[in-house]
């Protein structure tokens, strides 16, 4: 029998799987320099800041480091990395705006019209490491058709925690085995699928920069793999 058969529920990592992350914030950044009048690298500021974000969140994740939300994460990167550049005149409610970048992400170009295909026969939801608001505000401006929305900051903790995954199952009132994790990154993925979860891995070949995209090696242990949503909805005859 089809997997697409069994499945209820299709939940999505957010940042880098259905939103370009770094082009979005790299525009953000180029805007800030030129409104201050201040150069910098904006491209590796922006890796900077993902990075930093990812390693403070692996400490997190492994009861390393007090909680905290992906926005008070951002910005405790965020004021080093602008700490380090010593940019003039900046008070907090500019900082703040910058920070909220994060919350104005762009969709890939497949991403909506994907979405609201899959949706016809499953719920749709994302299932990321961004706080409730943030998730809300991000979707809000990306025009994301979600049926609900699904943050790993209601089980106080970030993915690839089994909680998170299994959580989610249990707020839709579900098995882990009706529910199918979309994400671009191996590491989610792999986290859904040690959950119980049905996975697809999607390829997003830009998302660190031009021709810089993850290699997840071996994907067959993933059920299924597509180069961007719309393919993966034939694939599931939606």
């Amino acid at each position: 029998m089809k997997i697409e058969r069994h499945l209820r529920a299709i939940l999505f990592d957010l940042f880098g799987t259905v939103l370009d992350w770094r082009g979005s914030i790299l525009d953000e950044l180029v805007e800030f320099g030129k409104k201050h009048r201040y150069e910098a690298n904006w491209s590796e500021f922006a890796d900077r800041w993902r990075a930093g974000f990812r390693t403070l969140q692996s400490r997190i994740a492994k009861g390393e480091t007090a909680w905290m939300t992906m926005d008070e994460i951002h910005r405790s990167v965020l004021d080093r990395l602008l700490e380090e550049l010593d940019v003039p005149g900046l008070g907090d409610e500019t900082i703040t705006d910058l920070n909220c970048a994060w919350h104005r992400l762009r969709p890939w170009p497949d991403a909506v019209a994907g979405i609201v295909r899959l949706k016809r026969k499953n719920i749709v939801s994302p299932l990321s490491n961004g706080s409730l608001s943030m998730l809300i505000a991000a979707s809000k401006h990306a025009g994301l058709p979600w049926d609900c929305v699904l943050s790993s900051a209601m089980f106080a903790s970030y993915k690839p925690d089994p909680k998170v995954y299994r959580g989610a199952a249990s707020l839709l009132g579900l098995a882990p085995q009706e529910v199918m994790l979309v994400a671009a990154h191996a590491y989610d993925t792999d986290g859904a699928r040690a959950a119980g979860f049905r996975t697809a891995y999607v390829f997003r070949p830009e998302e660190f920069g031009p021709g810089r995209g993850e290699d997840p090696g071996d994907t067959s242990r993933f059920d299924f793999v597509a180069a961007n949503f719309l393919e993966l909805a034939d694939a599931l005859g939606a």
